[in-house]
């Protein structure tokens, strides 16, 4: 078995791995809890599900874990700000990430941004432990859909899809 890569070459082979930028929220008793991926996709058409990949130190992660469901929200490409938010940069952390950006509840009571391009809400059918982040599994109980283009990330920035 071959040793591997090192992280850096494998940081700057994902840089070039283009994402769709989303925000991934749960609740965590009565505050809510969120941060930005890339790493979300598509599991399954029956049933409808997906997946999100969740560093296991972050507040989100215990947050899924314990209530065993999540929300997914695609950004639209005027949202870099918020993505930033959600991601750290501006130092801003849990319920306080929420201050910014047009919030509404689903059925459940977790957020969903209004403006997303979609906004799925996910109940956990499974999880796996993965390196530094626990993979969750969700299956898709509602989709918001929204109007716009999707954000993406790319070479350690935001990109607007544009047709060809």
């Amino acid at each position: 078995m071959g040793m591997g890569i090192d992280h850096a070459t494998f940081r700057a082979a994902m840089a070039r791995f283009p994402g769709a930028v989303t925000i991934i929220t749960a609740r965590h008793g009565a505050e809510r809890r969120g941060i930005t991926a890339t790493a979300v996709c598509s599991v399954s058409a029956e049933p409808p599900s997906l997946l999100v990949c969740v560093n296991r130190k972050t507040g989100t992660c215990a947050a899924i874990r314990e209530h065993r469901a999540f929300n997914v929200s695609l950004l639209t490409d005027p949202a870099s700000p918020l993505a930033l938010r959600f991601a750290g940069a501006d130092g801003v952390t849990g319920e306080d990430k929420f201050a910014e950006g047009d919030w509404i509840e689903d059925a459940r009571g977790l957020p969903l941004l209004a403006e997303a391009l979609i906004g799925f809400s996910c109940d956990v059918t499974e999880t796996m432990e993965a390196g530094s982040h626990t993979v969750f599994i969700g299956e898709i109980m509602d989709v918001r859909l929204g109007e716009g283009a999707p954000l993406v990330y790319e070479q350690s920035r935001f990109h607007r899809l544009e047709p060809l």
